[in-house]
């Protein structure tokens, strides 16, 4: 027979039971909703959640788990090795780069299975930030090794921090008692803005000099973004061009597979053309990425939310000399797009494109049109962005510049090239 304390005993027993589980699932329902919102539907179940943190991995980052995550999931090796063992030796890597519009990726990717030689080379995807859908295009590809890349300083994944927004942060014109730093025209810092700059530089750091898989790649990388249709014989072309450059064009410093002038399709002559940089299917070579790099201080500290106009307006001009491309008469490569990448999806004001096209692919187009005994014809004194454009703005925050001064040096502590 229990006695009465006998029970008291039990009951409180049971009560302290029932209190450890309510404290517990306080605990993991508070923790889930600290999260960011990308991450409540990817807990990335193949990596486990400790940090194992290098000194790649700036400071900004190591509190944000998602941030970890990403960081070694940048790690995994490529994708369709079993498929593809082998790649070209004379190979260019491809790299594209994308954000979030998924309705344009889908397009690339079709175009990208038709390319002549895709198989021979290796497709490396930078994400900014993570997004399931375009996650989920991505591991579709089967038509060559693909390696992911996902950048873990995306504002997107940062929910209530730098390089997101605080709730300190200065939003409007005149705002005084809060973080931030003005842009020239006396405007503070949109996180969805600068974002578009942060990516492009973390990428060319990250695939030149921290990645296995390219750091120690001398040949050309191809770099191409989520709304750009590329043609059939587009990886031969490039690789055509990036052989003759260096006798056709001594003083190019890239190769390009589509005009500078994003509405031309070409000239149709039988001729190599020499021209300004463009930003639709352009390539260069490790010697012209250690220029560039050199440069970050001008690249970081230039107010301009643009990568672009960044490089044509301060960077190429500190080069000292004309910055030329070669290509060929016709293109090989077509920008598609109509929603720009600030204009982002899921958001008030959003642009909204399903991503159909349209877009004429000739038999010439099919194979290699690029002729090695063809001259050179230089274009000069081209229209566009020059120095002396003082920018566009946008890019006026000290948190910003800095934090692209970093991603300049997070690989090189162990490199074969000093700090800038």
């Amino acid at each position: 027979m229990e006695t009465p304390w006998k029970k008291q005993r039990l009951k409180d027993t049971a009560l302290c039971r029932l209190g450890i589980l309510v404290a517990v699932t306080v605990s993991v329902v508070l923790m889930l909703v600290s999260l960011p919102r990308t991450a409540l539907n990817n807990p990335f179940s193949d990596i486990d959640f400790a940090p194992k943190l290098n000194v790649s991995l700036l400071s900004v980052a190591r509190g944000n788990p998602i941030s970890v995550r990403l960081h070694k999931r940048n790690s995994s090796p490529p994708r369709n090795l079993d498929l593809y063992p082998n790649l070209g030796k004379d190979r260019v890597v491809i790299v594209l780069y994308v954000h979030n519009r998924p309705q344009y990726l889908r397009v690339t990717v079709e175009s990208l299975s038709k390319v002549e030689g895709i198989s021979e080379t290796l497709l490396i995807v930078s994400h900014d930030g993570y997004f399931e859908e375009m996650n989920k295009i991505v591991e579709s590809i089967k038509f060559c090794q693909v390696k992911q890349i996902f950048s873990p300083y995306s504002p997107h994944i940062f929910r209530e921090s730098f390089p997101g927004t605080t709730a300190n942060d200065c939003k409007n014109k005149g705002d005084e008692d809060c973080q931030g730093d003005p842009d020239q025209y006396g405007n503070h810092r949109s996180p969805k803005i600068v974002s578009l700059k942060h990516h492009w530089w973390w990428m060319m750091n990250t695939v030149w000099d921290g990645l296995e898989e390219s750091r120690d790649h001398d040949g050309h990388l191809l770099f191409i973004e989520e709304d750009h249709f590329l043609f059939p014989n587009a990886y031969r072309n490039i690789q055509t061009l990036a052989t003759l450059k260096r006798a056709k064009c001594p003083d190019c410093f890239a190769a390009n597979l589509a005009p500078s002038d994003v509405k031309s399709r070409g000239e149709g002559f039988d001729s190599l053309v020499a021209e300004r940089m463009g930003n639709v299917g352009y390539s260069f070579n490790r010697s012209v990425w250690e220029k560039i790099r050199h440069k970050a201080r001008e690249f970081c500290f230039f107010d301009d939310y643009n990568w672009d106009i960044t490089m044509w307006a301060t960077v190429f001009p500190s080069f000292g000399s004309p910055v030329y491309t070669l290509r060929g008469p016709r293109t090989s490569a077509v920008h598609f797009g109509k929603c720009g990448l600030h204009q982002g999806r899921g958001g008030e004001g959003d642009c909204m494109d399903n991503g159909v096209v349209n877009i004429e692919v000739k038999e010439t187009d099919k194979v290699v049109n690029v002729k090695k005994e063809w001259g050179v014809r230089v274009f000069e004194h081209q229209p566009g962005y020059k120095a002396g454009f003082k920018g566009w703005g946008g890019w006026g925050d000290e948190r910003d510049r800095r934090l692209c001064l970093d991603f300049a040096t997070m690989y090189r502590f162990n490199s074969r090239d000093a700090s800038p």
